[in-house]
């Protein structure tokens, strides 16, 4: 079994890295859902240019590749606007890269929102006509909680796929879990380790705990909202009784 671990050291180190990591998630994936919100439903709007916008949006996120975006923004971008903009060439290269991969989230869910909002059934949104609701209200209020029970379950599997990508900000110079194995592959062999797979199993099992984590908060809150929408069922089908007016 010892042969399968690590020094005391070396798993402070990963865990260190992991904190980088959840870190750099959690950044990608707020800008992530902002940009999957918006391009998602200016994706529907009646507004041509709108929806053009949205899909050209959509089109270069989903297009270009993750370490190729990766790499603009965190070496190209710098360069070509530090004369204009020579704050951008003193950002952190985490900072960057989440920015790439938000990029990149936000274009695979910003489909996932489009088709999520185009599931619901269309009396929904005949309903909040009938009643004069404006646009906004109709999604905030009626169809985007409706929506949100189609959104998650794909939603979670591209948060982990954000979390495998990752483990490109190091190949850019970042500082991530890879980083950290890198440098502690480096170490090994320099000390004499031929065998450096322990190392990679045990950042395997990082990475796979991180995943069953991202996808036990999806689960709670589809179960949540399932939970919310059950309740909201059984209260409308609660029977009515009305009185009958007495006999003569």
């Amino acid at each position: 079994m010892e042969d399968w671990l690590l020094t005391p050291s070396q798993y402070g180190s990963l865990m260190g890295g992991a904190r980088a990591t959840v870190q750099l998630l959690a950044q990608a994936f707020a800008l992530g859902v902002v940009l999957s919100l918006i391009v998602g439903v200016g994706r529907l709007s009646e507004r041509r240019w709108v929806r053009g916008i949205s899909f050209a949006f959509v089109e270069f996120a989903r297009g270009i590749s993750s370490i190729i975006l990766l790499f603009i923004l965190v070496i190209a971008i710098p360069i070509l606007l530090q004369d204009v903009f020579p704050w951008v060439r003193g950002q952190p290269v985490i900072v960057m890269a989440s920015i790439a991969l938000g990029i990149n989230m936000g274009g695979y869910g910003a489909e996932i929102i489009r088709g999520s909002i185009l599931a619901v059934p269309k009396g929904q949104t005949e309903a909040t006509i009938a009643l004069n609701l404006n646009p906004t209200q109709r999604l905030r209020y009626v169809v985007l909680p409706q929506a949100m029970r189609i959104i998650l379950p794909p939603m979670g599997n591209l948060t982990i796929e954000i979390l495998k990508g990752t483990a490109l900000v190091s190949v850019a110079g970042g500082f991530d879990l890879m980083r950290v194995t890198s440098n502690l592959e480096a170490s090994m062999l320099a000390g004499g380790v031929v065998g450096v797979t322990v190392l990679y199993v045990n950042v395997l099992v990082i990475y796979f705990v991180l995943a069953q984590i991202i996808n036990g908060l999806f689960r709670l809150g589809e179960r949540a909202l399932d939970k919310r929408f059950e309740q909201r069922e059984g209260r409308a089908a609660l029977p009515i009784t009305i009185a009958q007016p007495g006999g003569g």
